[in-house]
This record gives structure tokens, sequence and C-alpha cells, in this order.
């Protein structure tokens, strides 16, 4: 068995898809701090003027340390502006037609009244679907396991029975608890991913923008493209040592 755990974000990017793709069980790590301005509320499309910022408007005041899955979205009418950004600058793309109703439909059910965890749980389900990525999910949540950082996560592993666990290549810092996974008969694995350039509308290609603009341009291509940029993944001496090259101390 061989998991990954990372925190849901709004209308995420290739590459997170490629990491729930390479694995046997995927857990949205949904109940960890709500960070206000972060990717847990927002992304970017590709507009004429580059990328373009979607941000969900959350309730945040007085609610200092909130966990993920108890975010209120605070507007339920924002979805009318995000839909309405789409329709501008994929308008004329290739595959608006095929995906655009079912996005402005999960946007409109999911954002009244609701919370923010529903609709990115719903869209990433959505999108993995599309993307032919058939990797169960969970939420953490539901699991109810206690503890903190690297500690937590090898708990998760051991609840769900991984061997294996694959980690997003930002977390450099469970290079300093490796031991922590070894003791409990884990090997971990960071993601070893590079951003596949495409088509893309209003040229030149910019990389890193929500994965809804490699669909709205290849259609039913987008799983195979998502997939190309796929490396074997990293052993943590190899990242260790990359890591070194770039000047970081971990």
């Amino acid at each position: 068995m061989k998991i990954a755990i990372s925190q849901p974000s709004y209308l995420p990017w290739s590459g997170f898809f490629d990491l729930v793709d390479q694995v046997d069980q995927f857990v949205l790590l949904d109940d960890a701090q709500f960070v206000k301005q972060s990717w847990h509320q927002r992304n970017r499309i590709k507009s004429p003027s580059g990328l373009l910022w979607l941000t969900v408007p959350v309730v945040f005041r007085g609610r200092l340390g909130q966990p993920l899955c108890e975010v209120m979205i605070r507007d339920p009418h924002f979805w009318e502006k995000h839909a309405r950004a789409v329709e501008v600058n994929y308008g004329k793309a290739r595959y608006f037609e095929r995906y655009y109703p079912k996005l402005k439909e999960i946007l409109q059910r999911c954002s009244l009244g609701g919370r923010l965890i529903d609709l990115s749980s719903e869209l990433i389900q959505w999108l993995a679907k599309e993307l032919t990525v058939t990797t169960p999910m969970v939420r953490s949540s539901a699991l109810r396991v206690e503890g903190k950082r690297s500690a937590r996560l090898v708990s998760v592993c051991k609840l769900l029975g991984a061997a294996d666990y694959v980690s997003p290549r930002s977390a450099i810092y469970l290079l300093e608890d490796v031991e922590l996974f070894m003791e409990s008969g884990l090997k971990i694995w960071f993601q070893n991913y590079t951003h596949p350039t495409y088509e893309q509308r209003f040229p030149p290609f910019i990389p890193y923008a929500s994965v809804v603009d490699l669909l709205f341009n290849h259609g039913p291509e987008s799983g195979g493209i998502m997939r190309s940029g796929r490396g074997q993944p990293f052993a943590s001496e190899q990242l260790r040592a990359l890591a070194a090259e770039c000047g970081d101390p971990s």
C-alpha cells in the first residue's frame, strides 16, 4: 500500500493530481490549520495579461487557528465572479463547452452557505475523474488521528496499512524526520514532477495555473499530459543532495 497526504487547495494545479495518481490511497489533510490567502482558498487561471487569481472569500475574523474543515464561505455569490472569469478567458477554448457547465454547477451548489472544504473536495473529485485519476480519497478529519507534523503522518500511514509514503516535494522539513518513518517500517519518497508544457491560450506558455487550464485546452488528452511530467520519486538522500545544491540547509 502506497499513500500520499496533502492539504486540499482550491482548483489545484496538475502536480497535485500527479501525486494523487501515483498512490493507492490519498488523504486530504482537511484538519490542518487554515492559512489565509494561501492555496487553501485561491488559485490562478490564464488570462491575456498573465495568471489571474481567483480567491474564495471566507470567514476568518475571530477564528485564528481554525482547521480547514471548519472554514466557512463568506459570500455565497462569489461563484458568479469566478464562473464569469472562466467564461471570459476560456470561452473560445476548444473544450470549454465540455467542462464549463459542470464547473459552474459545482461552484454554485457548493458555495451557498457552505464550507470551503466541501467546495474544494468536490472540485478535486470531479477534476480527478476528468483526468482519469481513480485513486480513492479520504479526508483526514474522518480518520480522527492525533499528533503533529511527521508523527501524525506516520500515524495515518499505519492506520491505513501503508508501506510507502509519497510526500509532496515541498514538504522538505520531513528530511529531519526520516528516521521516524523508518522506525515505523515506512519508506518515504518525495514527488518528482516537472510541469509539462502544452498549447495554451494567450501565448507564451505560463506554468502553474489551475489544472482547469489544461482541461479547457486539451480535454481528454489532459490526463496523459499531466502524467508526462512525472519522474521517479526521490529517495530522502537524493532530495537532501538536491537541497544542498540549491543552498537549503536541510
